[in-house]
């Protein structure tokens, strides 16, 4: 079986794992209100998607 022969340095492995950042969703504006929302998501302030009201408050529009 493998083994390693010197311990990994906390420098080494902390630089192979700087490339682990997470990244911010990209966000689209709302054509209807322009608030910041996420693409391809009903609006949660306006309730529109794709043009067409979908909800009204909490309750899904049918």
């Amino acid at each position: 079986m493998a083994v390693p022969k010197r311990k990994t340095s906390k420098t080494r492995r902390d630089k192979r794992r700087a490339n682990w950042k997470l990244t911010l969703p990209g966000f689209a504006k709302c054509p209807k209100c322009h608030e910041v929302k996420l693409p391809h998501r009903i609006c949660p302030s306006c309730g529109f998607y794709k043009g067409k009201e979908v909800m009204k408050g909490k309750e899904v529009v049918k």
